[in-house]
């Protein structure tokens, strides 16, 4: 029996849940021949890689984390969508194509949870390759958006970019400290900082006072409630944690790869059984 072969790229990737949401997914609609992996890929040799996972290695294609997801459109053929990103997340080896499912992931779990977005002033924290996603997915849904990052340099450039490339304008980069006194009522982390296994770190410092009654939505998902989001609870504020996300992202690259509609509820099951797997004290 062929054995069609996918996974997730990336540096690392011990903490994903993708494999159990996938896996989980293709057992649901009978897809024995399918599997997904964990594919560990250092930074300076993701091009060596592509073409060993592409060639020899059979995959059929996969999905990229941090910190990869700029570096793979040089290797790939990016679609429109990915190159106006500048990042891409989900390839398809059959083509050699690169496109960003992030952004409908997270835009689409925002409106999933009630978030609004238009007229919103939107803060990102980060410049990589997700905060790329979360940009320029905020900015179309009418968000007027702010971007912080702890090198600034990296995130003008990468709102420069993104002008060049998509378009997308009225878009500031700010110090923190301005960013929190303009009192933006949603904050996404775009960072892995707080992220298993460094769970007591968090990328707002302690000498920045926290916006009142702000929606923080952190891409962290693992551990499921980081100390972002308890910042932003004990600041009268809603926290929404990155599993939506993740979910979401997912199953547009299960239904690229395979053309079946994609399990959705059962994604979220395996992958919130396999959260409260890794939480569950060991015997």
């Amino acid at each position: 029996m062929s054995l069609y072969r996918v996974g997730v790229i990336g540096w690392p990737v011990t903490h994903s849940l993708s494999p159990a949401m996938h896996n989980a997914a293709f057992a649901a609609l009978g897809l024995t021949d399918w599997r997904y992996d964990l594919l560990p890929v250092p930074p300076d040799i993701v091009g060596h890689s592509l073409r060993t996972l592409r060639g020899e290695g059979g995959y059929l294609g996969v999905n990229v984390t941090v910190p990869l997801k700029e570096k793979v459109l040089a290797h790939t053929q990016p679609d429109d969508l990915a190159r106006a990103v500048g990042a891409a997340n989900t390839i398809d080896f059959r083509t050699n194509v690169s496109t960003n499912t992030d952004v409908a992931g997270l835009i689409g779990d925002l409106e999933a949870n009630g978030v609004a977005l238009s007229g919103t002033r939107a803060l990102v924290l980060g410049a990589g390759g997700a905060a790329r996603a979360a940009v320029f997915g905020l900015a179309q849904a009418g968000a007027s958006v702010i971007v912080t990052n702890r090198t600034m340099a990296r995130a003008q450039a990468m709102l420069a970019n993104l002008a060049l490339a998509a378009n997308v304008r009225d878009v500031e980069a700010l110090p923190l400290e301005e960013a929190a006194a303009a009192q933006p009522g949603l904050i996404v982390n775009c960072t892995p900082v707080g992220m298993w296994p460094q769970v007591n770190l968090c990328p707002w410092p302690d000498d920045v006072p926290f916006p009142e009654g702000a929606v923080v939505y952190d891409m962290v998902y693992r551990p499921a409630r980081t100390r972002l989001m308890a910042l932003a609870e004990t600041r009268g504020g809603r926290a929404v944690g990155g599993l939506g996300m993740l979910v979401r992202q997912g199953a547009a690259a299960f239904t690229l790869w395979t053309g079946r509609a994609a399990p959705f509820d059962v994604m979220l099951a395996a992958a919130q059984a396999a959260l409260a797997a890794e939480s569950s004290p060991q015997v």
